[in-house]
């Protein structure tokens, strides 16, 4: 995982110098995510944190698997935060997936956005988090007691 600002991924495309782009099969630093979206113009900073729960659909869950497609991933990541600048005028975002094996109660993602006002901020978070559902090659398997399923999340 990159612990600071990226200048360029492992694709050609260079992130913009203020993102934390990253896929990361190691614990995720939320102090190195907020961190990347500090700013003196900054007024609003939204975090979100999505974590393994115990259970899904109606199931014990005991554990996840996420697997992703990962320059592919990336870019697709770093698209995203040019497009919520678009959409919603913040104006730093983080975005870190982690990739592998997750325990109840472990940290999937984190994305933290800064704008100038908190209403940008929120609105960019939350398109962030649902827009990367649908369009980033990331996959989750979920795991029981009996059995296994990978869970589509893509249209």
């Amino acid at each position: 995982m990159r612990c600071g600002p990226a200048t360029k991924s492992r694709s050609s495309r260079p992130f913009r110098e203020a993102d934390l782009i990253a896929l990361s099969d190691a614990p995720i630093d939320v102090g190195a995510v907020l961190a990347a979206v500090e700013g003196a113009a900054e007024g609003g900073v939204v975090l979100f944190l999505g974590r393994v729960r115990d259970h899904a659909r109606g199931l014990p869950v005991k554990r996840l698997d996420y697997e992703a497609y990962g320059g592919m991933a990336e870019l697709e990541l770093a698209a995203l935060a040019d497009e919520a600048r678009a959409l919603h005028g913040c104006s730093r975002v983080a975005i870190v997936h982690r990739t592998g094996t997750l325990a109840i109660g472990e940290l999937a993602v984190a994305i933290a956005v800064s704008a100038p006002h908190r209403k940008e901020a929120f609105a960019a978070c939350e398109w962030l988090i649902d827009t990367l559902k649908q369009r980033v090659p990331i996959w989750k398997k979920e795991w029981y007691a009996d059995g296994s399923q990978w869970i589509a999340e893509h249209p």
